[in-house]
């Protein structure tokens, strides 16, 4: 894990580990203080955060571990605004982690003992059809939040693929294990059974939220696609303006993800266009429609590890390359300068709860 070596953040604060040294000046003196971060004002107690920096310059991004994380912030991707909510920022070109060229600020949720190895049973939640669920912290779990998209990326190359000015604010990951791949069984791949989407496009006065569920097949394997379900505006390969029907940049949405037994219940609320659940089982080939996928793995996401994701997680990348999830956004490295030209996303949070499964409701 990163060690926070001086990194500076508003008000003069230097976190130094867990220790925080206040610079501010009060009336009569100079006090010291802890800052006012993330976790004063939600219960980070279960998550760990990667950030898209590689402060200890050790040529890998950087993770914030659930100890540090209860005393950390960064001025700049990771921080409190000024009436107590999360933000979470990302520029298009930084630091990423491996395998990966999209960036980050993104928190990872981490179930069991500090100090356990993330990919551990114990530090994870399974589906009830798995063969070994005592092994695991939880069967199933749930993830509730309410947030606001400030920005997402202008420019790209590519603007006709469909990642392009979007950003994923919630996921449910499956943990990746070349042992698990080795068994057989065709799990173990790291794949994400829900990816919580936002996307603008440039001039549009809306946004679409949508979420996607990625078929459980090998990395290699041409099927391995993201099957896309619209939840407000227009579908994720759409260039149309979604008008009312969409969501404003800086407009409040909800979403519940309720992992119950093997089936996935997700919930989404807006003020303006209401509600709007579906329901998926992940320990077969359905679809949220109901229908037999046969593409997919006949029996989904049983084998395989499962933990939460929330954040900033840009989905536009700087890399030009084939294939839809490269739309060459613009990007130069450096913060300032990528904010000043909209090569950046933000993500506030005013409410992000985790817990065990609950029964749906009849």
């Amino acid at each position: 894990m990163t060690n926070l070596k001086n990194k500076l953040v508003p008000c003069g604060i230097v976190i130094l580990g867990a220790l925080a040294l206040s610079a501010c000046n009060t009336t009569n003196d100079v006090t010291e203080k802890r800052a006012t971060v993330p976790a004063d004002k939600f219960d980070l107690s279960k998550w760990k955060i990667t950030i898209p920096t590689d402060i200890n310059n050790d040529g890998k991004v950087d993770e914030i571990s659930v100890k540090e994380i209860q005393s950390y912030q960064h001025s700049d991707y990771f921080f409190l605004d000024d009436e107590g909510n999360m933000v979470f920022a990302v520029p298009n070109k930084a630091f990423t982690t491996p395998n990966s060229s999209n960036t980050r600020s993104e928190l990872h949720q981490l179930l069991g003992k500090e100090g356990v190895a993330a990919y551990d049973y114990s530090n994870n939640f399974a589906l009830k059809a798995h063969t070994k669920t005592d092994e695991f912290a939880q069967v199933g779990g749930n993830l509730q939040a309410t947030l606001k998209v400030n920005h997402v990326a202008k420019r790209a190359k590519y603007p006709e693929k469909p990642p392009a000015f979007s950003v994923v604010v919630g996921q449910i990951h499956a943990g990746k294990s070349k042992a698990l791949v080795a068994e057989g069984e065709g799990y173990g791949w790291g794949n994400e059974p829900l990816k919580i989407y936002y996307k603008k496009l440039p001039g549009n006065e809306y946004g679409s939220v949508f979420w996607n569920y990625e078929r459980n097949l090998e990395k290699e394997n041409p099927n391995r696609q993201d099957i896309s379900y619209v939840v407000w505006g227009k579908p994720w390969t759409s260039g149309v303006e979604p008008g009312e029907q969409g969501i404003a940049l800086n407009e409040a949405f909800s979403y519940e993800v309720n992992v119950y037994e093997n089936t996935m219940y997700l919930t989404f609320s807006n003020e303006r266009n209401g509600k709007v659940n579906f329901k998926i089982n992940l320990a077969d080939n359905l679809d949220a429609n109901g229908n037999v996928d046969k593409l997919d793995h006949p029996h989904g996401y049983t084998g395989d590890l499962h933990f939460f994701k929330a954040g900033a997680y840009n989905q536009c990348s700087t890399k030009d390359a084939p294939g839809i999830w490269y739309a060459n956004c613009a990007g130069s490295g450096d913060w300032a300068t990528d904010k000043a030209n909209g090569d950046y996303a933000q993500v506030t949070f005013t409410r992000l709860v985790t817990g065990l499964a609950k029964i749906p409701k009849k």
